[in-house]
């Protein structure tokens, strides 16, 4: 969502150091009020598969990084039919929550405009 200049929200909140200070209590109490984090998920997990960028995006994960958003999805599916949660020592931390799958969605939507524009020149001949 951006704005009429075309600045978005969160990067304005990112640029004030007073106003983001005032706003990450909020933010983590809110992450931590949605309850990924108690079955095991991180928050690119949650990301919306069925968007063209995002499953280009998973394709470039590594074997690594692929087993383990598979095994995530397995052990929430299994804690999800049982109607539990994992045990509090293997919540994941908001320090472990990193974003591993943002980088790659970005690379692809920039690659997307670039080829958008690419494919839109006007070759004019001298």
């Amino acid at each position: 969502m951006s704005g009429p200049l075309g600045y978005s929200l969160a990067s304005y909140v990112r640029s004030s150091r007073t106003l983001s200070n005032w706003l990450k209590p909020i933010a983590i109490w809110y992450a931590d009020l949605s309850g990924y984090r108690k079955v095991g998920l991180r928050y690119d997990d949650l990301l919306v598969e069925e968007r063209p960028d995002v499953q280009r995006a998973l394709t470039r994960l590594t074997p690594r990084e692929a087993y383990d958003r598979a095994f995530r999805f397995k052990r929430a599916s299994q804690i999800s039919v049982l109607h539990k949660e994992l045990p509090k020592s293997e919540w994941i931390k908001p320090e472990e929550d990193i974003r591993y799958l943002k980088p790659h969605v970005l690379e692809v939507v920039k690659e997307d405009q670039e080829r958008r524009v690419w494919d839109t020149v006007n070759v004019v001949r001298k």
